[in-house]
């Protein structure tokens, strides 16, 4: 087995890809990239054709990819999953598309560990990876993912892209140097070992086909979602007592859920059922 930091990285297999995503919407074109600024920007220049829907570009390395607020990251080649998944004419709330893709990106990472013989992720699934609100994969309290979604409207209909960002091979000395507001780790320190990331990209391929179809779902249900029920399960945060900042100012109580517009939830400490948006708000002790 390979060992983190051992071996040339292995370079993202696009034919294995696709002929895994032959029957799916979601990831049957895929472009990659040695080496790009930004797989978002490079997602928005195929946005005009309708045909591209479900476009997924990757690339091997990233130099300035956005996180939320403005955030730029860094990659260095074979080292992560870089992944800009595009949509269009999709009415779905950009929110809600965050969501969608948190539980996607979650339930991918924590099913690699079962392919193979369990070969990939057996101690990072004793953990198992949990989502942040709104945007971050967590394994034990460390950031292991990211999630940004844009949105812009071509040809007077709304178009999105979902920009993922997968920490896999790193070792812990790649990420000396950031300033990081949340400890970072990648799946190769959980695991000991390199992970495959191309096998990672199908599987999470395939959930983001699954997860985007139950968005017509949750919007016709809204009182009973399938996104946001899976969700809660995967963050944990329901019930819990936490403390946010928004708009400068702090506030704490129990999280009772998300809204479908991606909105957190919580019973202030004087009872007061408070919603709170991601844009404004930042959570500052869960």
């Amino acid at each position: 087995m390979m060992e983190i930091g051992d071996c040339p990285y292995l370079k993202l297999d696009v034919d294995r890809i696709e002929a895994a995503r032959k029957d799916g919407c979601i990831g049957r074109k895929v472009i990659l990239y040695k080496s790009t600024a930004s797989t978002n920007d490079i997602a928005w220049e195929y946005a005009a054709n309708a045909d591209n829907h479900g476009l997924c570009v990757l690339a091997e390395s990233q130099s300035a990819g956005r996180g939320r607020r403005g955030r730029v990251w860094y990659s260095a080649p074979g080292q992560s999953v870089l992944c800009s998944l595009l949509l269009t004419g999709t009415d779905a709330p950009a929110e809600m598309l965050t969501l969608t893709a948190g539980v996607a990106v979650a339930e991918a990472i924590n099913e690699l560990a079962y392919h193979h013989g369990q070969a990939q992720l057996d101690r990072a699934t004793r953990s198992q990876c949990r989502i942040k609100w709104p945007n971050d994969i967590l394994i034990q309290g460390q950031k292991v993912a990211g999630i940004l979604v844009e949105k812009r409207t071509i040809k007077a209909k709304p178009c999105f892209v979902v920009g993922i960002g997968i920490n896999c091979n790193q070792t812990a000395a790649a990420f000396d140097g950031y300033d990081l507001n949340i400890p970072a780790t990648s799946l190769a320190i959980q695991a000991g070992h390199a992970i495959d990331r191309t096998e990672l990209v199908c599987i999470l391929l395939d959930k983001l086909e699954y997860w985007l179809g139950q968005i017509s779902v949750g919007l016709a249900h809204p009182t009973d979602n399938p996104i946001i029920q899976r969700w809660l399960q995967l963050s944990g945060m329901l019930g819990r007592h936490i403390a946010v900042e928004c708009d400068g100012k702090r506030h704490s109580g129990f999280c009772r859920g998300v809204d479908p517009a991606g909105g957190l939830i919580l019973q202030l400490d004087n009872s007061v059922v408070r919603l709170f948006a991601a844009a404004q708000t930042t959570i500052i002790d869960d």
